[in-house]
């Protein structure tokens, strides 16, 4: 029986070392990825699903990355020039077909499978409830730099700057932008979708019950201008009977249009300082300074100078549409610009009242 040449023999002797650690890197790879938390807790029944693609993507990527760094090592390793081989040129070699077919098919295959499971669980997660299972609508605007969050609940229609939802009940976003583009997220949930001016974008999701019963962040996860990064809210996941006495609450406190309380019967300064937990909108105070509220906010400006002289008019429109008329030494988008949806017109007409009088003592 022929044996083999030297060379032969090494060749085969460096394909199976590279087999081997190979196999030994993958899995270690493959373990290592596995066992790192790389997303916040799974709180929606749709976060589970992306959970368990982005495994398989760590699974079936990790032995590709490594394969090209294993051929890579060795290569530079084995066939690197070695002293005196300066002025050789490499062998004439013509290349391996059958290699080539290999190298582009078995990635062609990898990726049509990945991708068709990436499709399978899109549109599993998009699904509707089953008919009679109930769903949620809630329109969610995005504009520099706030959310507002708009229900209609058997009817009754009011809106927020934090979101509430039902633990165990779907919801669908009807996702909408007033200036440019932003991106509704909760990593919570895993779900994300762009707001984009012009057009409504939609997603669903369903929170855990009871496991998502919580607060939930919400993000901007586009760049969308100064203020950006200051573009969050809050998600508040209640069980079903906290929620019905949310929503109760939220339809007896906001009075129709031109009814309900005078504006006598609203504490502004509290108002000023605390901001309404109910709706989510901002305290003020936190941003501006007033000597009568005892805040020392330095983010927009002291409303003690800002606000000397100014009537009453111009005090609402500063409320209402903060861009209106900016400070000199501050950037327009910084201050929220959804008060008009967050305070109902008694809240603002009391906050114009308190604010002209402590100003133009």
């Amino acid at each position: 029986m022929p044996q083999e040449s030297p060379p032969r023999r090494e060749h085969k002797r460096t394909v199976q070392q590279m087999v081997v650690v190979g196999i030994i890197a993958s899995a270690i790879g493959i373990a290592i990825g596995l066992s790192i938390h790389w997303f916040p807790p799974a709180d929606s029944t749709q976060a589970d699903k992306i959970d368990t693609l982005w495994d398989v993507l760590v699974i079936a990527t990790v032995p590709v990355f490594v394969l090209v760094s294993v051929i890579v090592g060795f290569s530079v390793l084995k066939f690197r020039m070695r002293p005196g081989e300066e002025q050789l040129d490499g062998p004439p070699i013509h290349g391996n077909t059958r290699l080539e077919v290999i190298w582009t098919a078995l990635p062609a295959i990898l990726i049509v499978g990945l991708v068709t499971y990436a499709y399978v669980v899109l549109h599993d997660i998009e699904k509707a409830p089953a008919a009679g299972n109930p769903e949620r609508h809630v329109a969610v605007t995005g504009q520099q730099f706030a959310w507002t969050f708009a229900y209609n609940e058997g009817g009754k229609k009011f809106t927020t700057a934090q979101l509430y939802l039902p633990a165990g009940e779907s919801v669908k976003f009807d996702v909408q932008s007033k200036d440019v583009i932003h991106d509704f997220w909760v990593p919570d949930f895993r779900m994300k979708i762009d707001a984009v001016p012009g057009i409504t974008t939609h997603y669903r999701v369903t929170p855990k019950n009871p496991a998502a019963i919580g607060e939930h962040a919400i993000v901007c996860a586009e760049l969308c201008g100064l203020g950006h990064a200051f573009m969050r809210s809050t998600v508040h996941v209640l069980s079903k009977p906290n929620y019905d006495k949310w929503v109760a609450k939220m339809t007896a406190a906001k009075p129709a249009a031109g009814g309900g309380a005078a504006p006598a019967a609203v504490n502004a300064k509290q108002l000023f300082t605390a901001g309404d937990a109910d709706t989510g909108a901002t305290a003020c105070g936190s941003c501006h300074t007033l000597a009568d509220a005892g805040t020392t906010g330095q983010t927009g400006p002291d409303l003690d100078k800002f606000l000397k002289g100014k009537d009453a008019a111009f005090i609402k429109q500063s409320i209402l549409d903060p861009n209106k008329v900016i400070a000199p030494g501050y950037q327009p988008n910084i201050m929220p610009p959804n008060f008009g949806d967050t305070l109902s017109a008694a809240q603002v007409d009391a906050l114009v009242k308190y604010l002209s009088d402590v100003t133009n003592k």
